[in-house]
């Protein structure tokens, strides 16, 4: 278990490097290009109210809080304290938006991910996956659980209530899963592979599309409109993802797709950039020796 003891003395140096990670995640997410239904650099997909020049925007008014969150964690503030944060940061993208919502769901689980880096640094243990999921739950897990069973007002928690579907907050109180379990997982084996970053951001977004509750598609499309996502995501896994010899132009015909459906799928994308981030503030993968060598003393 983590430890809820008071934190100690910490490197203002480190807690700043957790959260520029997670601002230049959220950059590469939106790099991404084919990524079905999502504003890239190419094009605003299903979007007629937002371009990349609006993403931008809200990263620059964002990239103070995610230190502020990871300080306060650090500190092993309380859950209120947190969301205190993110109402203001939230406010804060709204005004360098014109309102337009970029990065609210950003916002709510990648700070929670910069507080529990930001616990674990202050107790001198390294955030591996596993930890920051421990840390995560241990810390605010009790909170969120609490805050699951208060009826949501929000697009995504009416979606997830009429359909059954598991809300963002209900995917945060069980310690993010789909990030944890699917997409951290798949990024690894991508990169692991030798894929480009691209390919390797590209075959985790497919893999999380295949399995997340995606309640903006949900709320655009309504449960069809998830479970043919989510359809179309798995075949195109099957069909051997990024490795298949029409894998970019057979993710531009879903995209395509997408956007005449008018299909979103914001809830991926906050969980792709919350993926690249996990894997820019964890220690590297410790290799096995090759045969015939030795570790040192």
């Amino acid at each position: 278990m983590i430890s809820t003891t008071t934190a100690v003395a910490h490197d203002p140096a480190r807690l700043q490097a957790i959260g520029r990670a997670a601002t230049v995640a959220l950059y590469d997410e939106l790099a991404l290009y084919p990524k079905p239904g999502l504003v890239s650099f190419i094009d605003t997909g299903s979007h007629a109210d937002m371009d990349a020049g609006t993403f931008l925007r809200s990263l620059f008014a964002l990239r103070h809080y995610f230190v502020r969150i990871a300080e306060a964690g650090a500190q092993h503030a309380p859950f209120a304290t947190l969301e205190h944060l993110g109402i203001a940061a939230e406010a804060r993208m709204l005004r360098a938006t014109g309102g337009v919502n970029t990065h609210r769901g950003a916002i709510f689980n990648l700070g929670l991910l910069c507080a529990a880096a930001g616990r674990l640094h202050a107790e001198g243990t390294a955030a591996t996956p596993a930890r920051l999921r421990a840390a995560l739950l241990d810390g605010w897990g009790e909170a969120l659980r609490r805050r699951c069973g208060h009826t949501g007002e929000s697009n995504g928690q009416r979606v997830a209530q009429q359909f059954g579907l598991r809300s963002a907050g209900e995917e945060a109180a069980r310690g993010l899963p789909v990030l944890f379990e699917v997409a951290v997982p798949a990024l690894q084996t991508a990169r692991a592979a030798g894929l480009s970053p691209r390919d390797a951001r590209l075959q985790t977004f497919f893999h999380i599309l295949a399995t997340l509750d995606d309640t903006n598609l949900a709320h655009r499309g309504g449960l069809a409109g998830l479970r043919d996502a989510q359809r179309l995501a798995q075949d195109y896994l099957a069909d051997g993802g990024v490795w298949q010899p029409d894998a970019i132009a057979r993710a531009e015909a879903i995209h395509r797709h997408f956007v005449a459906r008018r299909l979103s799928p914001g809830g991926a994308a906050d969980v792709l950039a919350a993926a690249g981030w996990v894997l820019r503030v964890s220690p590297p993968p410790v290799m096995p020796a090759k045969a015939g060598t030795h570790a040192s003393a």
